[in-house]
């Protein structure tokens, strides 16, 4: 296997040659950091990376194997991280300059997880300053660039994350998604991106105990792979009171195993506008033909038209609220190397009253 296939093989065959000792994971971190000082330059997917930290791990997981060691489900898979999520002594910026020296002491649950499973961090992916926008680019690290075409973006604001796996520069990648933040750059790229059910992925950096909006999800280039992620990092964290128990059966041994026939038979709802948008031709085409898919595995598929309000309008007034909050105590200081577009949600979160705020929180719940 030369080191443009190890770049384009999934995690679970990775963990799985790993484990019979047909790649060592130094093999895999050595064709990852090649292709990273290829392609990185040009599509500007990690705003920190931690390489030879990473090389050091992969040498002593290569050793782990020789000594016959137990090993995780990801033992010697790189893995990266959305520059929204602490890492342990890797600089989380957030991508601002107002926390362009912050260097954590923990590592976010879903990280922790992740390394103790065997997988190994290479980097930090990168994000519009905190994650306000649905294009990833940032006065701290500049524009980030769609790998398929470096003239488009990648989505946002887990754009980083998006290209980077989608560069084959890792097959894992954690995204946070409030408002499609996951789901977005996903399909910019031609990725799988999942924004996991509320307590899925324990997330006690929110800064929001009883109606969080920022939920953490994988990035993979197939659904086995997602599956595994999730596999890893789901289950309850003291810290997370929206937490929630692990799933009866794990993730990836259901799509593998049960997956088609789970779906037979199914009622699958689709909806082309959800009542409240207009939709291009040709994604209203694709996405028509994906539906058979689901044809194919036998579930029966009804389109629907519900008459739902307008969501833009109700989740911009929870994230802007959300910034003007936690952002008002910095406005001042770094007036100049803020994101114009983050100082206008700042400003527009400060128009809102209570009262915009609170049937927000109505509409959403609706």
């Amino acid at each position: 296997m030369n080191k443009n296939d190890i770049c384009f093989t999934s995690a679970t065959d990775l963990a799985r040659l790993v484990k019979k000792r047909e790649i060592s994971p130094v093999e895999i971190m050595d064709a990852i950091i090649s292709r990273i000082e290829q392609y990185n330059v040009l599509i500007n997917a990690f705003s920190d990376l931690c390489l030879d930290n990473a090389l050091k791990a992969a040498q002593k997981a290569e050793s782990d194997v020789v000594k016959n060691d137990t090993l995780g489900l990801l033992h010697g898979v790189p893995f990266s991280v959305k520059d929204l999520l602490i890492t342990k002594d890797v600089r989380t910026t957030f991508g601002s300059y107002i926390f362009e020296n912050n260097i954590p002491i923990e590592d976010a649950p879903c990280v922790h997880r992740l390394k103790k499973a065997g997988g190994i961090l290479i980097g930090k992916t990168t994000t519009p300053e905190f994650g306000h926008k649905a294009l990833t680019d940032s006065p701290l690290f500049g524009i980030t660039r769609n790998p398929w075409n470096l003239e488009r973006t990648p989505g946002g604001s887990s754009g980083g994350a998006s290209a980077a796996v989608a560069a084959g520069l890792g097959p894992l990648a954690v995204g946070t998604d409030g408002g499609g933040s996951v789901r977005i750059p996903a399909s910019c790229t031609g990725i799988i991106g999942l924004k996991a059910t509320l307590g899925r992925v324990p997330h006690p950096q929110s800064p929001d105990l009883f109606g969080n909006l920022s939920h953490i999800g994988p990035m993979t280039r197939t659904i086995s792979d997602a599956a595994l992620m999730l596999d890893v990092m789901a289950g309850p964290d003291i810290g997370d009171p929206h937490s929630c128990g692990l799933f009866k059966d794990d993730y990836q041994t259901v799509i593998i195993n049960k997956g088609s026939k789970l779906l037979k038979g199914m009622k699958v709802a689709w909806s082309a506008t959800l009542g409240n948008t207009q939709v291009e031709s040709e994604v209203l085409e694709i996405t028509k033909a994906s539906l058979k898919v689901f044809d194919n595995f036998g579930c029966e598929i009804e389109e629907v038209a519900p008459d739902f309000e307008s969501f833009e309008d109700f989740y911009l007034v929870l994230m802007y609220s959300n910034l003007a909050a936690r952002l008002n105590q910095y406005v001042e200081s770094y007036q100049k190397k803020i994101d114009p577009s983050l100082r206008y949600a700042i400003e527009k979160g400060n128009q809102y009253a209570a009262t915009d705020l609170q049937k927000s929180i109505y509409m959403r719940s609706q």
